[in-house]
């Protein structure tokens, strides 16, 4: 009798335990999302601070330009980065790879890649955020062209890019990008599927499938489930942060010292070499949907193509160097090689539609 008091004591204190823990873990969390929201906010005022007040750069100049989108974008990026990866933790420690194998079950991979594709376009991030959600569907046995058609979407479709193409050209040039965006991510990954590269994926990447989920996070406690996903931010930013910062220096380069002048006088419907030149200039730059869609407006009102135009914001936001160097990462080089010869192909295509059509 009194062991069992004794235990039933033990287990109520330990309860009582956790629940004070997961309290703290809590006011800590809600103390860093608050901080969080406030700090990015603050981002353009002082990286603009930074910028052109600190290091005296003139605003307009090459260097200020290209300085200021690096300032801005590091911490914007990274910032993002942990946010995403923290709440793809939580969610994995409720998912479990099985559970999503369990889910693609029976399914055609041809009804994977759209579910994909269209789980990309709900994902308003870039590529360097949507890399942890790849690595996610890699580790439940997804297949890779279904994950590819993920990574295809997730940059290039967003709901910021179609309300902005909606606001400036209207629903029909919304409703284009929209379907051939979708259109690319779904062949795009179900042609890298048909050719079995699996192999061609980082070890490291599939070494964290080999190790299987924890058996015990079907009964993890939330307090258990806070420090899984901030394990998962430690992981996998500790291994790609460097490859972002990479990426956006390259990105700020270019983005300060190409002027849009001189690719709009190359983007013209008359010259058949448009399009691929298009995608050619479009590949070494950085930006988000939101950053490009200024300089796609621009360019279409200095006489440019649509379909030209619409391939270059592709090949910007979609199939970049900055994203290849990011996704060196997880991919080894002969699939980053498949990967930018089909969705460039796609891309193309889609330039060429758009310019007989309209």
């Amino acid at each position: 009798m009194n062991n069992k008091v004794s235990c039933e004591c033990m287990e109520t204190t330990i309860g009582d335990s956790n629940q004070i823990n997961l309290r703290k873990k809590l006011v800590i969390l809600t103390i860093t999302l608050i901080a969080w929201w406030f700090t990015y906010h603050q981002l353009s005022k002082v990286t603009g601070w930074f910028t052109y007040d600190f290091f005296g750069l003139e605003r307009g100049t090459h260097l200020g330009e290209a300085m200021a989108f690096f300032l801005y974008d590091v911490p914007k990026v990274l910032m993002l980065l942990v946010l995403v990866v923290f709440g793809v933790g939580l969610l994995r420690s409720f998912f479990t790879p099985e559970k999503t194998r369990d889910i693609l079950a029976g399914k055609k991979e041809s009804v994977g890649n759209v579910l994909a594709a269209g789980l990309g376009i709900a994902t308003p991030f870039c590529t360097c955020s949507a890399i942890p959600l790849f690595i996610g569907f890699v580790e439940a046995g997804v297949p890779l062209g279904v994950t590819l058609s993920f990574l295809i979407a997730a940059p290039m479709i967003n709901e910021i890019a179609l309300v902005l193409l909606f606001g400036l050209f209207g629903w029909k040039v919304a409703a284009l990008y929209l379907s051939t965006g979708l259109l690319i991510a779904m062949v795009s990954g179900w042609v890298i599927g048909r050719l079995g590269m699996e192999r061609h994926i980082e070890d490291w990447v599939r070494e964290i499938r080999s190790n299987g989920t924890p058996l015990f996070m079907e009964t993890m406690t939330w307090s258990s489930r806070i420090d899984y996903a901030w394990q998962a931010v430690k992981d996998i930013v500790g291994k790609v942060w460097i490859y972002v910062i990479a990426g956006i220096a390259v990105g700020a380069a270019i983005h300060g010292y190409v002027p849009v002048g001189f690719m709009a006088s190359f983007m013209g419907r008359e010259a058949w070499w448009s399009v691929p030149l298009a995608v050619i200039l479009g590949v070494p730059m950085y930006s988000n949907a939101a950053g490009i869609i200024p300089i796609v407006q621009a360019l279409l009102e200095k006489g440019a193509a649509l379909g030209t135009v619409l391939a270059f914001m592709m090949a910007v936001i979609g199939l970049s160097l900055p994203e290849t160097i990011i996704l060196r990462k997880v991919l080894k080089p002969r699939l980053i090689l498949v990967f930018i010869g089909v969705v460039a192909t796609g891309i193309l295509l889609v330039g060429f539609l758009f310019n007989a059509l309209l």
